[in-house]
Protein backbone atom coordinates (compact mmCIF):
# COMPACT_ATOMS: atom_id res chain seq x y z
CA UNK A 1 0.00 0.00 0.00
CA UNK A 2 1.28 3.31 -1.32
CA UNK A 3 2.16 5.84 1.64
CA UNK A 4 0.07 9.01 1.86
CA UNK A 5 1.06 12.61 0.47
CA UNK A 6 1.07 13.80 4.01
CA UNK A 7 2.17 10.93 6.91
CA UNK A 8 2.10 12.45 10.86
CA UNK A 9 3.61 9.44 12.81
CA UNK A 10 3.46 9.43 16.17
CA UNK A 11 3.03 13.13 17.14
CA UNK A 12 3.31 14.29 20.49
CA UNK A 13 3.01 17.45 21.70
CA UNK A 14 3.89 18.44 25.67
CA UNK A 15 3.77 21.90 26.90
CA UNK A 16 5.31 23.37 31.24
CA UNK A 17 2.29 23.44 33.19
CA UNK A 18 2.91 25.57 34.86
CA UNK A 19 4.01 23.98 37.90
CA UNK A 20 6.93 22.08 37.52
CA UNK A 21 5.43 19.49 35.70
CA UNK A 22 3.91 18.77 31.68
CA UNK A 23 0.59 18.69 29.80
CA UNK A 24 0.10 16.19 27.47
CA UNK A 25 -1.94 18.10 25.06
CA UNK A 26 -2.03 15.27 22.26
CA UNK A 27 -0.33 12.08 22.13
CA UNK A 28 0.83 9.94 19.41
CA UNK A 29 -1.58 11.38 16.61
CA UNK A 30 -1.46 9.10 13.46
CA UNK A 31 -2.74 9.94 10.56
CA UNK A 32 -2.46 10.46 6.28
CA UNK A 33 -3.71 12.46 3.92
CA UNK A 34 -3.36 11.88 0.34
CA UNK A 35 -2.25 14.31 -2.77
CA UNK A 36 -5.25 16.73 -3.66
CA UNK A 37 -7.61 15.75 -0.70
CA UNK A 38 -9.56 18.26 1.30
CA UNK A 39 -9.57 17.52 4.76
CA UNK A 40 -11.06 19.34 7.57
CA UNK A 41 -9.91 18.81 11.23
CA UNK A 42 -13.13 19.57 14.03
CA UNK A 43 -12.99 19.72 17.72
CA UNK A 44 -13.07 21.69 21.27
CA UNK A 45 -10.84 24.13 21.68
CA UNK A 46 -8.30 23.26 23.89
CA UNK A 47 -7.52 19.75 21.72
CA UNK A 48 -4.49 20.93 20.02
CA UNK A 49 -5.83 21.59 16.32
CA UNK A 50 -4.18 24.75 15.99
CA UNK A 51 -0.77 23.20 17.63
CA UNK A 52 -0.84 20.53 14.33
CA UNK A 53 -1.81 23.09 12.23
CA UNK A 54 1.32 25.26 13.42
CA UNK A 55 3.74 21.43 12.95
CA UNK A 56 2.57 20.99 9.57
CA UNK A 57 3.37 24.39 8.26
CA UNK A 58 6.91 24.33 10.33
CA UNK A 59 6.31 27.19 12.74
CA UNK A 60 6.68 24.45 15.52
CA UNK A 61 8.50 21.72 16.27
CA UNK A 62 6.08 18.26 18.07
CA UNK A 63 7.91 17.25 21.28
CA UNK A 64 8.04 13.34 19.57
CA UNK A 65 7.09 12.14 16.09
CA UNK A 66 7.37 13.24 12.99
CA UNK A 67 5.58 14.88 9.49
CA UNK A 68 6.10 13.53 6.52
CA UNK A 69 5.03 15.23 3.06
CA UNK A 70 6.16 14.01 -0.41
CA UNK A 71 8.33 11.63 1.32
CA UNK A 72 10.48 14.35 3.21
CA UNK A 73 10.72 15.05 6.49
CA UNK A 74 8.64 18.71 7.39
CA UNK A 75 10.68 20.92 9.21
CA UNK A 76 10.70 24.29 9.79
CA UNK A 77 8.51 26.88 6.91
CA UNK A 78 8.95 26.11 3.25
CA UNK A 79 7.07 27.49 -0.19
CA UNK A 80 5.57 24.35 -0.51
CA UNK A 81 3.51 25.20 2.14
CA UNK A 82 1.03 27.78 2.56
CA UNK A 83 -0.81 29.44 5.34
CA UNK A 84 -4.17 31.16 5.56
CA UNK A 85 -5.30 32.75 8.89
CA UNK A 86 -7.95 33.88 10.50
CA UNK A 87 -6.54 37.11 10.69
CA UNK A 88 -5.14 37.24 7.05
CA UNK A 89 -1.93 38.79 7.85
CA UNK A 90 -1.48 40.79 4.97
CA UNK A 91 1.07 42.84 4.92
CA UNK A 92 -0.35 46.78 5.53
CA UNK A 93 2.34 49.06 3.58
CA UNK A 94 1.59 47.16 0.25
CA UNK A 95 -0.96 47.06 -1.89
CA UNK A 96 -3.65 44.43 -3.12
CA UNK A 97 -1.33 43.66 -5.72
CA UNK A 98 2.13 43.33 -4.09
CA UNK A 99 0.71 41.59 -1.12
CA UNK A 100 0.46 38.61 -4.04
CA UNK A 101 3.36 39.35 -6.20
CA UNK A 102 5.43 39.34 -3.12
CA UNK A 103 5.32 35.76 -2.67
CA UNK A 104 5.15 34.88 -6.35
CA UNK A 105 8.55 36.20 -7.08
CA UNK A 106 9.90 34.28 -3.61
CA UNK A 107 8.09 31.26 -5.42
CA UNK A 108 9.65 32.00 -9.09
CA UNK A 109 12.76 34.45 -9.09
CA UNK A 110 13.73 33.55 -12.64
CA UNK A 111 9.98 35.48 -14.15
CA UNK A 112 9.86 38.64 -15.11
CA UNK A 113 7.82 41.26 -13.64
CA UNK A 114 5.28 41.31 -16.23
CA UNK A 115 4.57 37.52 -15.67
CA UNK A 116 4.60 37.62 -11.82
CA UNK A 117 2.18 40.88 -12.25
CA UNK A 118 -0.26 38.69 -14.48
CA UNK A 119 -0.08 35.39 -12.53
CA UNK A 120 -0.99 37.73 -9.34
CA UNK A 121 -3.99 39.15 -10.58
CA UNK A 122 -5.70 35.92 -12.18
CA UNK A 123 -5.31 34.34 -8.95
CA UNK A 124 -7.53 38.05 -7.62
CA UNK A 125 -9.69 37.70 -10.42
CA UNK A 126 -10.23 34.38 -9.38
CA UNK A 127 -11.47 35.39 -5.73
CA UNK A 128 -13.30 38.02 -7.26
CA UNK A 129 -10.54 40.89 -7.16
CA UNK A 130 -10.10 43.28 -10.55
CA UNK A 131 -9.73 46.45 -11.21
CA UNK A 132 -9.25 49.36 -9.01
CA UNK A 133 -8.89 47.52 -5.93
CA UNK A 134 -6.01 45.30 -6.77
CA UNK A 135 -4.22 49.03 -6.16
CA UNK A 136 -6.06 49.42 -2.75
CA UNK A 137 -3.82 48.88 0.75
CA UNK A 138 -5.29 46.34 3.38
CA UNK A 139 -6.83 48.80 5.54
CA UNK A 140 -9.06 50.22 2.36
CA UNK A 141 -10.38 46.32 2.20
CA UNK A 142 -13.31 44.92 3.71
CA UNK A 143 -12.44 41.78 5.78
CA UNK A 144 -13.94 39.66 3.44
CA UNK A 145 -11.60 41.98 0.53
CA UNK A 146 -8.52 41.11 2.84
CA UNK A 147 -9.70 37.34 3.38
CA UNK A 148 -9.74 37.03 -0.79
CA UNK A 149 -6.48 38.48 -0.98
CA UNK A 150 -4.87 36.27 1.58
CA UNK A 151 -6.32 33.14 -0.22
CA UNK A 152 -5.33 34.07 -3.55
CA UNK A 153 -1.73 34.75 -2.26
CA UNK A 154 -1.72 31.08 -0.85
CA UNK A 155 -3.23 29.37 -3.96
CA UNK A 156 -0.75 31.68 -6.32
CA UNK A 157 2.83 30.37 -4.60
CA UNK A 158 1.26 27.05 -5.81
CA UNK A 159 1.99 25.37 -2.30
CA UNK A 160 1.93 21.42 -2.46
CA UNK A 161 -0.03 21.84 0.73
CA UNK A 162 -2.24 24.73 1.33
CA UNK A 163 -3.23 24.95 5.36
CA UNK A 164 -6.60 27.07 6.37
CA UNK A 165 -6.73 28.29 10.00
CA UNK A 166 -10.75 28.87 10.42
CA UNK A 167 -9.88 31.44 7.65
CA UNK A 168 -13.73 32.40 7.51
CA UNK A 169 -14.25 32.51 10.92
CA UNK A 170 -14.32 36.44 10.95
CA UNK A 171 -16.61 36.95 8.13
CA UNK A 172 -20.51 37.48 8.02
CA UNK A 173 -22.38 34.33 6.34
CA UNK A 174 -23.03 36.16 3.18
CA UNK A 175 -19.34 36.63 2.49
CA UNK A 176 -18.18 33.38 4.55
CA UNK A 177 -20.68 31.36 1.56
CA UNK A 178 -19.19 33.83 -1.07
CA UNK A 179 -15.51 32.77 -0.33
CA UNK A 180 -16.30 28.86 0.39
CA UNK A 181 -17.74 29.15 -3.12
CA UNK A 182 -14.60 30.54 -4.56
CA UNK A 183 -12.33 28.51 -2.59
CA UNK A 184 -13.90 25.02 -3.93
CA UNK A 185 -13.55 26.42 -7.85
CA UNK A 186 -10.03 27.60 -6.99
CA UNK A 187 -9.43 24.00 -5.31
CA UNK A 188 -11.24 21.95 -8.22
CA UNK A 189 -8.86 23.56 -10.68
CA UNK A 190 -5.55 23.66 -8.67
CA UNK A 191 -6.18 19.74 -6.92
CA UNK A 192 -3.75 21.23 -4.45
CA UNK A 193 -3.71 19.46 -1.04
CA UNK A 194 -5.75 20.88 1.58
CA UNK A 195 -5.99 20.62 5.59
CA UNK A 196 -8.12 23.25 7.02
CA UNK A 197 -9.19 23.91 10.64
CA UNK A 198 -12.79 25.02 11.53
CA UNK A 199 -15.54 24.67 13.82
CA UNK A 200 -18.10 24.88 11.64
CA UNK A 201 -19.85 21.57 10.84
CA UNK A 202 -21.49 22.62 7.73
CA UNK A 203 -18.97 24.16 6.35
CA UNK A 204 -16.62 21.10 6.85
CA UNK A 205 -19.66 19.01 4.98
CA UNK A 206 -19.71 21.20 2.13
CA UNK A 207 -15.54 21.54 1.64
CA UNK A 208 -13.86 18.55 2.68
CA UNK A 209 -13.79 14.74 1.16
CA UNK A 210 -12.94 13.64 4.80
CA UNK A 211 -13.48 15.40 8.52
CA UNK A 212 -11.12 14.14 11.27
CA UNK A 213 -12.47 14.45 14.77
CA UNK A 214 -10.77 14.93 17.43
CA UNK A 215 -11.64 14.25 21.12
CA UNK A 216 -11.15 16.95 24.09
CA UNK A 217 -7.57 16.95 25.91
CA UNK A 218 -5.66 16.79 27.45
CA UNK A 219 -4.22 13.78 25.47
CA UNK A 220 -6.61 14.09 22.49
CA UNK A 221 -6.34 12.13 19.92
CA UNK A 222 -8.05 12.23 16.07
CA UNK A 223 -10.44 9.32 17.07
CA UNK A 224 -12.22 9.39 13.72
CA UNK A 225 -12.05 9.75 10.30
CA UNK A 226 -15.23 10.42 8.86
CA UNK A 227 -15.53 10.11 4.64
CA UNK A 228 -18.14 13.30 3.13
CA UNK A 229 -20.22 10.80 0.74
CA UNK A 230 -21.75 13.42 -1.04
CA UNK A 231 -20.97 13.80 -4.45
CA UNK A 232 -19.02 16.86 -5.80
CA UNK A 233 -19.35 19.42 -7.08
CA UNK A 234 -21.82 20.46 -4.21
CA UNK A 235 -24.20 23.42 -3.65
CA UNK A 236 -24.81 24.73 -0.40
CA UNK A 237 -28.77 24.77 -1.28
CA UNK A 238 -28.76 21.33 -2.63
CA UNK A 239 -26.47 19.30 -0.56
CA UNK A 240 -28.90 19.51 2.27
CA UNK A 241 -31.30 17.80 0.27
CA UNK A 242 -28.71 15.03 -0.37
CA UNK A 243 -29.68 11.40 2.04
CA UNK A 244 -26.53 11.33 3.35
CA UNK A 245 -26.08 15.33 4.79
CA UNK A 246 -28.40 14.85 7.72
CA UNK A 247 -26.97 11.44 8.59
CA UNK A 248 -23.44 13.18 8.33
CA UNK A 249 -24.34 16.04 10.41
CA UNK A 250 -25.60 14.36 13.05
CA UNK A 251 -23.01 12.11 13.72
CA UNK A 252 -20.36 14.56 13.74
CA UNK A 253 -23.11 16.72 16.29
CA UNK A 254 -23.40 13.51 18.59
CA UNK A 255 -19.45 12.85 18.82
CA UNK A 256 -18.36 16.56 19.45
CA UNK A 257 -21.56 17.24 21.62
CA UNK A 258 -20.65 13.56 23.89
CA UNK A 259 -18.21 11.65 22.32
CA UNK A 260 -15.52 13.68 22.35
CA UNK A 261 -15.60 14.06 26.71
CA UNK A 262 -16.49 10.21 26.77
CA UNK A 263 -13.51 8.93 24.93
CA UNK A 264 -10.83 12.29 26.02
CA UNK A 265 -7.84 11.72 28.42
CA UNK A 266 -7.10 8.30 27.20
CA UNK A 267 -3.67 7.22 27.28
CA UNK A 268 -1.54 5.79 24.34
CA UNK A 269 0.51 3.56 25.89
CA UNK A 270 3.12 4.31 23.19
CA UNK A 271 1.05 2.88 20.45
CA UNK A 272 0.07 4.73 17.11
CA UNK A 273 -3.12 6.65 17.67
CA UNK A 274 -4.88 6.28 14.26
CA UNK A 275 -8.25 7.47 13.49
CA UNK A 276 -11.31 5.16 12.89
CA UNK A 277 -12.60 5.23 9.40
CA UNK A 278 -16.28 6.09 9.26
CA UNK A 279 -18.40 5.93 6.05
CA UNK A 280 -22.14 6.80 6.59
CA UNK A 281 -24.07 5.97 3.21
CA UNK A 282 -27.42 5.84 3.06
CA UNK A 283 -27.70 5.93 -0.79
CA UNK A 284 -27.29 2.17 -1.30
CA UNK A 285 -30.25 -0.22 -2.50
CA UNK A 286 -33.21 -0.24 0.50
CA UNK A 287 -33.06 -3.70 2.44
CA UNK A 288 -35.44 -6.22 0.98
CA UNK A 289 -38.91 -5.59 3.32
CA UNK A 290 -39.53 -8.15 6.02
CA UNK A 291 -41.50 -11.21 4.67
CA UNK A 292 -45.33 -11.13 5.89
CA UNK A 293 -47.07 -13.41 6.06
CA UNK A 294 -50.47 -13.82 4.85
CA UNK A 295 -53.25 -14.70 7.45
CA UNK A 296 -54.73 -18.21 6.19
CA UNK A 297 -58.38 -18.51 4.78
CA UNK A 298 -60.94 -20.38 6.40
CA UNK A 299 -64.20 -21.19 5.61
CA UNK A 300 -67.49 -19.52 7.63
CA UNK A 301 -70.14 -21.80 7.95
CA UNK A 302 -73.62 -19.24 7.67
Amino acid sequence: MSKPFLSIENMTQTFPDGQGGTLTVFEDATFGIDKGEFVCILGHSGCGKSTIMNILAGLAEPTSGVVKMDGFEVSGPSLDRGVVFQNYSLLPWLSTLKNVTFGVKARYPDWSKAKVEAHAREYLAMVGLEGDVVHRKPSQLSGGMRQRVSIARAFANHPKLLLLDEPFGALDALTRGTIQDELLKIWGGTEQTVFMITHDIDEAILLADRILLMTNGPFARVAESVEITIPRPRNRTDIVEHPNYYAIRNHLVQFLGQRSKELAGQQSGGEPQSPTRVVIDKTGPAPDPEPTTKPQLRAVND
